[in-house]
């Protein structure tokens, strides 16, 4: 067992765990955030997506110690009022049919609109290639953040993205 200190969602958190254990777990499990979902437990569905330092990874398959001084943002930290243009567009566009996937899918999502604010069609397809959604809403979520890139330009600029995806904002 270790004590392993980071930041999530903003706020500091110190855990004793064992360093091998999965991030995912500790989010859940002791961190009591369930926003972030088990989908496969070896990275290849997307459901259990989080950043740390503002980069996707995979939570199921991350070992707690990796996030030791870095700074872990869930989709609990996205936004404190669902406001995240990502979020609304979600609702918007109703992607969510039984609603498993969609915060590793809005995860994945929130790192392109970071990287490339103004993605296009094919961009987002590319990006959204490792997140895998059982209810087939494909069309739906690719609609949906081309919709948030419009609301992060026309709302915000690109400042919201970027502060949302390193959990400030």
């Amino acid at each position: 067992m270790a004590t392993i200190a980071f930041t999530i969602n903003g706020k500091p958190a110190r855990v004793e765990a064992d360093g091998d254990t999965p991030l995912l777990w500790i989010i859940r499990d002791h961190l009591k955030l369930t926003g972030t979902k088990f989908g496969c437990g070896i990275a290849q569905c997307g459901a259990c997506t989080v950043h740390v330092d503002g980069e996707p990874v995979r939570s199921c398959i991350t070992p707690l110690q990796i996030v030791a001084g870095r700074r872990v943002t869930t989709i609990e930290g996205l936004s404190p009022d669902s406001s995240h243009p990502l979020q609304r567009a979600w609702i918007e566009e109703q992607v969510p049919q039984c609603g498993y996937c969609q915060s590793g899918q809005i995860m994945t999502a929130a790192a392109l609109l970071k990287r490339n604010p103004h993605p296009t069609r094919a961009q987002i397809v590319e990006a959204m290639n490792g997140n895998i959604c059982r209810c087939g809403t494909y069309n739906h979520i690719i609609r949906a953040i081309g919709r948030a890139a419009g609301m992060t330009q026309n709302e915000h600029g690109t400042k919201h993205a970027d502060a949302a995806s390193s959990g400030e904002g």
